[in-house]
């Protein structure tokens, strides 16, 4: 008997369990009372997991690892000549030099407690300013002095997304968080110019020219200029031909008196040229790469990525000139892009050198035609897990944050036995044969068949030709303007979807996808209005979802304050219910079914159960006070006990019966997945990149316990202990050092269980009575 096998008869065994522990309950009971309000919430135990139950969490190290270079630019290094900078995303994130002529990276530096950088230039004089996510502080570096943290200019903002410097060494930046504008003198003196934009949040792209200073913002795309000695500002009339409600200003340049301003997003958008002397808009320049175009040429011409294409623009004349350099895939973005001397035959003179996401380096010489591509060695740095789930072929998949990356860790022996370079994976679920994998943005859907080659064309391509992609894109959510799947569920036939809206939208939709027929038999927003859907669960042909007050980009503004659980009729296309489960979160952020029936789930710190009959919430038990928006929670059918991230800050076992918290991991911690074996996979440590399992006692009994005999906790029963299915023996069956509330609990679980093995065949009736027996001498 296989593990899959064995998984199934536990799960059987431990269902037919609780169906008789609540039959008994049943008997006793009085009628259900008349729907009532939300119960107060309780204040259960937490106490450690013993050393033992500790010693079963181990890490299986950090599956996902992938170079991701957002932020660059060219300047010279630390040999004095040009090098390509750019920032690596990780935990911490890190700043690299790369020779252009070979592609070594020369240079690494740490940047503490920063997780990557859209925002890199350099100073007439090469000195380095990097601004940084997370906590939005400056980095600069020099020759002598290596890099130094400058700390954070402005204590509000917690995101640099843009930096600029002047030829007096003056560095401006554009911020997240109040969207504003920032300097920082070689001095150290720092003026804060406050918020751009009345209404924007975003300080997306910045450009320097004269005395002014650019700055773009998120939809509605606004332009501003400010004057960098008074600090007037003054927005410029968008350029004809734009949706306001879904344009960001993504990029901006200023090269020979032009401002070069890309609308969009991360893909390829229109490219608008202005022209500063005249004030008015000069040319547009359709389906243009970001993140940045290159220094002038010197005859009055800049190169930049188009159309998949390396090209030439002259703004005087507005023609392109093609080149032979192209890029493939759905990331086609620069990450720097500059000038430089390589040395080389075929590359006299200064070439073009660039770096894409994924540390690939590109160069191209003007005068020869010269092309290449250089794959550089910056490290990969370790990925945030998103996203975890037990596959088709029983392997557990995990996806990742930003760099993305998607892993195959055996179940067995816990090594990472597969990694693709992929995008950033909101949820997974198993399908039929199928692992289907939301990804963001634009809210797809991928099917990927672990029998089959692996072929991403967006991400990965195969080296060798494949008929067919694999991950399959199935669908997006992009007209429907969602930028993240976070909630997903199989139903048995189809595959449930909810979504996140993009920046200024609030409402998700929930999607039932047929994978029979590709086609959406569900498609249907706002089912609770203005909030987004982040988890789903599934039973007996509905669909129950967890929702977020807030949208897919925390700049939105709520209009709500209270995350819900809402029930779908799968058949009826209609909602059935939806309430409140935790009055004051904003986010109920999991859910579960027990095998009982009982839709768990959490919020903030709370955990909750709904009787989903009546739709009314049964028990609410808090472990601990603030209001945190994240936390997952997943039932295991082994143990039956609940296995929950509660408000992100600790991995625990919790008991159904009594709500008691076992402390497996206290530290931050955040997805859950139960695989059918009863082997629990949690992400945490590193920056959330690292891969726990919790070995179950007795899931895939990898390690059988020997004992001589069967004991009821403390109690020996005198039952010889033997081999059953997968190599356990009847001890790893028993669940008896549960956290029970009473010896009575203890003895009608064994009576059960015991006799659910006579049926089975495992246990004589004489060793049945003896366990029991055993039961009620135990200690508890």
């Amino acid at each position: 008997m296989d593990h899959r096998e064995e998984a199934l008869m536990r799960r059987t065994l431990a269902a037919a369990t609780t169906a008789l522990l609540v039959a008994s309950v049943v008997t006793v009971a009085t009628a259900p009372a008349a729907a009532a309000a939300v119960p107060p919430p309780t204040t259960p135990p937490t106490v450690p997991a013993s050393a033992a139950e500790q010693q079963r969490l181990a890490s299986l190290g950090v599956p996902l690892q992938d170079v991701l270079l957002i932020g660059g630019t060219v300047a010279p290094g630390p040999s004095g000549t040009p090098v390509l900078w750019s920032v690596s995303s990780g935990a911490p994130a890190h700043l690299n030099a790369v020779d252009p002529a070979t592609g070594t990276a020369v240079a690494r530096y740490d940047l503490p407690g920063a997780g990557g950088s859209y925002a890199i230039d350099a100073a007439p004089d090469g000195t380095i300013y990097v601004g940084t996510y997370n906590d939005g502080r400056l980095f600069r570096w020099t020759r002598t002095g290596g890099v130094v943290d400058l700390g954070r200019p402005l204590a509000s903002e917690h995101f640099i997304w843009d930096v600029k410097v002047a030829a007096d060494g003056t560095v401006f930046g554009g911020t997240f968080g109040g969207g504003k504008l920032f300097s920082r003198s070689p001095g150290g003196q720092v003026r804060d110019y406050g918020k751009v934009h009345p209404t924007q949040a975003y300080g997306r792209a910045i450009a320097l020219w004269g005395d002014k200073v650019y700055v773009g913002s998120e939809a509605p795309g606004y332009l501003t200029e400010v004057d960098i000695a008074s600090g007037a500002k003054r927005v410029i009339p968008q350029p004809t031909g734009l949706d306001p409600a879904t344009t960001w200003v993504y990029d901006l340049d200023a090269v020979d008196g032009y401002l070069y301003a890309r609308y969009g997003s991360a893909n390829p958008g229109p490219l608008y040229v202005y022209d500063i002397a005249a004030g008015q808009w000069h040319d547009r320049l359709d389906s243009a790469h970001g993140l940045e175009v290159s220094p002038s040429d010197g005859q009055g011409g800049i190169y930049l990525l188009k159309s998949n294409g390396l090209v030439r623009y002259t703004p005087a004349t507005k023609t392109v000139t093609t080149t032979p350099l192209t890029v493939s895939g759905r990331i086609g973005n620069t990450r720097g892009i500059g000038w430089a001397e390589l040395g080389l035959p075929d590359y006299p003179g200064r070439s073009i050198v660039g770096l894409l996401w994924r540390g690939l380096m590109f160069r191209y010489n003007p005068t020869t035609g010269a092309h290449s591509f250089v794959q550089t060695t910056i490290q990969g740095e370790p990925i945030e897990i998103t996203a975890i789930s037990d596959g088709p072929d029983g392997r557990v998949y995990t996806g990742g944050y930003l760099n993305g990356g998607f892993a195959a860790v055996d179940q067995n022996t816990g090594a990472t036995t597969e990694f693709h370079t992929f995008g950033q994976s909101e949820a997974m679920v198993s399908h039929g044969d199928k692992l289907y994998v939301g990804v963001y943005p634009d809210a797809r859907l991928y099917g990927y068949d672990p029998g089959k080659p692996w072929n991403s064309p967006d991400y990965s391509p195969s080296p060798e030709p494949q008929p067919a992609a694999n991950p399959e894109l199935l669908f997006t959510m992009k007209p429907e303007l969602q930028i993240r799947p976070r909630g997903m569920v199989s139903t048995g036939q189809y595959v449930a979807v909810g979504t996140m809206p993009e920046i200024n939208l609030l409402g998700g939709y929930l999607v039932i996808y047929d994978p029979a027929t590709g086609q959406q038999i569900t498609k249907e927003r706002n089912v609770s209005q203005d909030q987004s859907i982040v988890d789903l669960a599934y039973r007996d042909g509905i669909v129950y979802g967890a929702t977020s007050i807030y949208g897919g980009q925390s700049a939105t503004v709520p209009t709500t304050t209270e995350g819900k659980v809402f029930a779908w009729s799968i058949a009826e296309k209609r909602k059935l219910w939806e309430v409140v489960p935790a009055p004051g979160r904003p986010v109920v952020s999991g859910l579960t079914f027990d095998d009982a029936g009982r839709l768990w789930g959490t919020a903030a710190n709370e955990v909750f159960s709904l009787d989903v009959g009546a739709a009314q919430v049964t028990t609410r038990w808090s472990y601990g006070t603030g209001t945190p928006i994240v936390g997952d929670i997943a039932f295991n059918p082994v143990d039956r006990m609940l296995y929950a991230t509660v408000g992100g800050q600790s991995f625990a076992r919790i008991d159904p019966a009594t709500g008691q918290r076992f402390v497996l991991r206290a530290q931050a911690s955040r997805h859950v997945d139960v695989h059918p074996n009863g082997d629990v996979y949690v992400n945490s440590g590193n920056g959330l990149t690292e891969l726990f399992r919790y070995d179950l006692p007795g899931g895939p009994c990898r390690h059988p316990d020997p004992a001589a005999t069967v004991a009821v906790r403390d109690a020996d029963s005198g039952v010889p202990n033997r081999p059953v299915a997968g190599g356990c023996t009847i001890e790893d069956l028993f669940l008896d050092e549960a956290a029970w509330p009473n010896r009575a609990a203890l003895v009608l679980y064994t009576t059960v269980y015991a006799t659910l093995l006579r049926v089975t065949g495992v246990l004589t009736a004489s060793e049945r009575d003896r366990l029991v027996a055993a039961a009620r001498r135990a200690t508890i």
